[in-house]
């Protein structure tokens, strides 16, 4: 990754440690070598027991200090890992299989953790700890990105966001202290994030939990090497792990439910500028919906063509079910109260006309047709019916929105209203 020229900033302190790594196995790697063949000459097991037990062996050993390798590998991996989780809106390199760099390099971490190029046996149980670490620190990260404000702004303006010092108050793995969600965010705002960034974590985090059994088929030889056989245990932990990232999905999908929702009915609510369009305009009788309601629409449809190859499709039914539920239910109290506020202005015309007794104050507009408040409830009913339409269109059912029913009965009585007078 590093030698494509990924990650500039970290290239030249990364490749010391590498290659400092690399130098120790390799010492370490020729050393243990060179003992194995040793004890090969003795002639028994009683023998080589007697030379493990011999206090040179012993001192042979100890010199390899393996916690400190342990350290740097730690330091190498965390570090490069705590780095991707505060740029964590931008783009992963090209390549990749995830959207964003914070869930590229968790995956990334959990291979490096276990990677024959320098895996030493017998810290194995460290690296495993340190996978389970990873794991978790993702868990916080999704968490963290759960509760930052959505944006407009594209992913370069969302990262631009990210205040000054945010990488070194960012949550760190600390190998001494053993903890896998590390020490807390100083207070500060939290930058924002935008519609297209949410949905990709939404869609990273899925794909990482699919995953996750993927790790143990890396590591299962790995452990079998060392005679560890309780492979029950590691996938049981792991399943842990996998459960841990399942519970941000509900407040994830909340979110962007929310945000779907917001968007659609800021052009829904455009349905209360229906009677000014027509009263007293003498406008054209209508015979198709209005503009606002294709508006209202587009953020479902970008979202079912724009991402149909990164989402799954129960996930984007989810969604739009959601916020499809979500906007109607707005937009059918809107649409109520413009029909109770037209009906109010009918009723007080008719008292009005009936106080002068004049035709100047009749409703009927000036083509003698039908009368403004009719062609509001005509343009209402024909705007809630393409709604419908187009909910159709998606591959849902109307039946499974809430508040839908509610919303077409609400228009057809004033549909029915409208045919009776014109009758």
């Amino acid at each position: 990754i590093l030698l494509n020229g990924w990650w500039p900033s970290l290239f030249a302190g990364t490749l010391c440690v590498i290659r400092m790594l690399f130098l120790f196995l390799q010492k370490y790697t020729t050393s243990m070598d060179f003992v194995r063949k040793f004890e090969r000459q003795c002639g028994s097991q009683a023998s080589v027991k007697r030379l493990r037990s011999h206090p040179s062996y012993h001192s042979f050993n100890n010199k390899w200090n393996l916690p400190v390798y342990f350290q740097i590998r730690f330091r190498e991996i965390a570090g490069a890992l705590e780095e991707a989780l505060s740029d964590t809106l931008e783009e992963a390199p090209a390549g990749s299989s995830y959207c964003l760099l914070a869930t590229h390099m968790v995956w990334m971490s959990l291979l490096k953790c276990w990677s024959d190029q320098m895996f030493l046996p017998l810290l194995a149980h460290r690296l495993w700890k340190l996978s389970l670490q990873i794991l978790a620190r993702y868990s916080v990260f999704i968490g963290e990105v759960s509760l930052r404000p959505i944006s407009s702004e594209n992913t370069k303006e969302g990262k631009k966001s990210v205040p000054v010092g945010r990488k070194e108050s960012s949550v760190s793995l600390n190998p001494s202290e053993d903890q896998g969600n590390g020490s807390s965010l100083e207070s500060q705002p939290l930058p924002s994030i935008s519609s297209t960034q949410l949905v990709y974590v939404a869609a990273d985090l899925d794909k990482l939990q699919d995953q996750i059994p993927d790790i143990l088929e890396v590591i299962k030889p790995k452990l079998e090497m060392i005679g560890f056989k309780n492979i029950s245990c590691i996938a049981g932990a792991l399943e842990d792990s996998k459960t841990s990232l399942s519970a941000c999905v509900p407040t994830l999908n909340n979110r962007i439910i929310q945000d779907l929702s917001e968007s659609s009915f800021a052009y829904l609510k455009s349905a209360l500028e229906v009677p000014r369009l027509y009263r007293r305009t003498n406008k054209e009788v209508p015979t198709k919906a209005s503009p606002y309601v294709d508006s209202a629409l587009k953020p479902f449809y970008r979202l079912q063509n724009e991402y149909k190859n990164i989402l799954k499709q129960p996930m984007i039914h989810q969604w739009l079910e959601g916020a499809l539920s979500e906007s109607t239910q707005k937009y059918y109290e809107t649409v109520s109260d413009v029909l109770s506020s037209v009906k109010k202005m009918e009723e007080s015309l008719k008292r009005l006309k009936q106080a002068r007794r004049t035709a100047t104050s009749n409703p009927v507009g000036t083509n003698g047709g039908m009368s403004d408040d009719n062609k509001i409830r005509l343009q209402l009913a024909l705007d809630v019916e393409y709604f419908g339409e187009q909910i159709r269109n998606m591959g849902l059912e109307t039946s499974s929105i809430k508040s839908f029913s509610a919303l077409t009965e609400l228009v057809l009585s004033a549909k029915d209203q409208v045919t009776a007078e014109q009758s």
